[in-house]
């Protein structure tokens, strides 16, 4: 009995799998032979701009730096700094080409300027014309109210300088010569010439007594 049921049960079995083994593999099939693939026909839009490759390379013989200015002019604010040898991505020029605009992520938008006589464009290309941006407005000087100020000026009155007096003129004594007495008139070198030869006299007179 058990054998009589064994081989039915074996079969339905096998068919039930089967079954179930087709209908989880998923089914290739292709229209089309391999390779002939269904291109789009919608139109690609065409990107345009700066040929890959082009650098800006700050020159030597410059500063050891120079500076970055968010538009093309020295009235813009500086964004950041480059060192000799040090090189970004060239994406444009000023109109009159003064200025290179470069790749510096870090600042806003991602971009700054570059004055163009400190650096070199390799390879040298020419660079698309970037329109810049609104020049900053300077900041305006304060007025000082001249009716407020004239309250702070303190006008002081002139004096008098007191007169200058001259003072009375100098009296310088003079003295007159004392004639003295007859002696005084006497060259003081004949004098003692004379006293000098009473001394000899008497020197001789002594020395001829002894």
């Amino acid at each position: 009995m058990r054998r009589r049921w064994a081989a039915p049960i074996l079969i339905v079995c096998l068919m039930f799998l089967t079954v179930v083994f087709s209908w989880l593999t998923p089914v290739q099939a292709s229209s089309q032979p391999a390779g002939l693939e269904q291109l789009p026909t919608a139109s690609m839009a065409t990107v345009t701009g700066t040929p890959a490759g082009s650098m800006a390379v700050v020159s030597p013989g410059n500063e050891p730096q120079i500076n970055l200015r968010s538009g093309p002019g020295s009235l813009y604010e500086k964004v950041g700094v480059l060192l000799i040898g040090q090189s970004v991505p060239a994406k444009g020029r000023s109109p009159k080409g003064e200025w290179i605009l470069v790749d510096y992520p870090g600042v806003p938008g991602g971009q700054a300027w570059v004055y163009s006589l400190y650096v070199e464009i390799k390879p040298p290309i020419q660079l698309p014309i970037v329109e810049p941006p609104p020049t900053p407005t300077l900041a305006q000087t304060a007025t000082i109210d001249p009716t407020l100020a004239a309250r702070f000026v303190v006008t002081l009155a002139p004096t008098r300088l007191p007169t200058f007096t001259p003072p009375p003129p100098l009296a310088i004594p003079t003295f007159m010569a004392d004639n003295g007495p007859a002696l005084g008139r006497l060259p003081m070198g004949f004098i003692i010439l004379g006293l000098a030869a009473l001394g000899v006299f008497f020197g001789v007179v002594a020395f001829a007594q002894r």
